[in-house]
């Protein structure tokens, strides 16, 4: 690193790389290092990906959805017991003490499923780490997840072997699997290098209003499902409500991204 980028650098304590003219990095700073999880030598000559403005779009809308779904699942049980709460103490001779701790109880499930999830997806945000990825038999990993759900037909290539966390992918199939409330066929084959699953609504005209979500779930869990993909360098794809979803994941750990800004 030439002495001039090094001295710029160090006064900067957000991540924050020099570029050449030709888009490739010269320089980078340690907290880049750090939140890339690079060594100096490794990003030096690497492109600089800069997303185009309509990218830049439909990732502000993607943040300002998920905030929005984010403040309704906190601020709707924090509703309920704040109304439980009123009315006991208006009230406390109509209460029924058993009953309002119950509800009590649930609400505070909800919220604990809520800052789970958002914890989660902190984490999986952060990017995966090697030592969380295994070689993942998806066949295996697909039928144990079906037989919770029932009602569902399966057409699996027997054997679709994937790099992945084997917690995260269960958790991406039971968010997938649990949005059919209804006969279903799940399809996995092999395309090119990636594995493709489909789940494809038998009768899609009894598809459910509901969006895509786990039983149990918190509300965000499209959200995750998205996350739990991007982090394995995949792709989902949902249409209708649950109604038809494609998944593709490489069969091999995923390639080396480019830092972006």
């Amino acid at each position: 690193m030439r002495h001039d980028h090094a001295a710029l650098l160090a006064a900067v304590p957000n991540p924050c790389l020099v570029m050449a003219g030709d888009m490739t990095i010269v320089a980078a700073n340690q907290p880049c290092l750090d939140a890339c999880g690079r060594e100096q030598d490794e990003l030096m000559g690497m492109p600089v990906l800069i997303p185009r403005a309509d990218e830049l779009h439909e990732r502000a809308n993607a943040v300002r959805r998920f905030t929005a779904d984010a403040s309704h699942e906190v601020r709707t049980p924090l509703a309920a017991l704040r109304v439980q709460v009123e009315a006991a103490r208006r009230h406390p001779d109509d209460i029924d003490v058993t009953d309002l701790l119950d509800h009590v109880s649930d609400d505070l499930d909800r919220l604990e499923n809520v800052t789970t999830d958002l914890l989660l997806l902190s984490r999986l945000e952060a990017g995966l780490d090697d030592r969380e990825l295994t070689d993942v038999n998806l066949t295996a990993l697909v039928e144990s997840a079906s037989a919770d759900v029932g009602d569902v037909r399966l057409r699996l290539d027997p054997t679709v072997l994937t790099r992945a966390s084997s917690t995260y992918l269960t958790r991406l199939l039971a968010i997938l699997l649990g949005a059919t409330r209804h006969p279903a066929t799940v399809t996995l084959d092999r395309t090119a290098d990636y594995a493709e699953l489909r789940l494809t609504s038998d009768d899609p005209s009894e598809t459910s209003d509901e969006p895509v979500g786990d039983q149990g779930g918190s509300g965000l869990c499209l959200a995750i499902a998205r996350a739990i993909t991007t982090a394995h360098h995949g792709s989902l794809h949902v249409e209708t409500h649950g109604a038809h979803v494609t998944l593709r994941l490489p069969l091999r750990a995923g390639p080396r991204t480019h830092p972006s800004i």
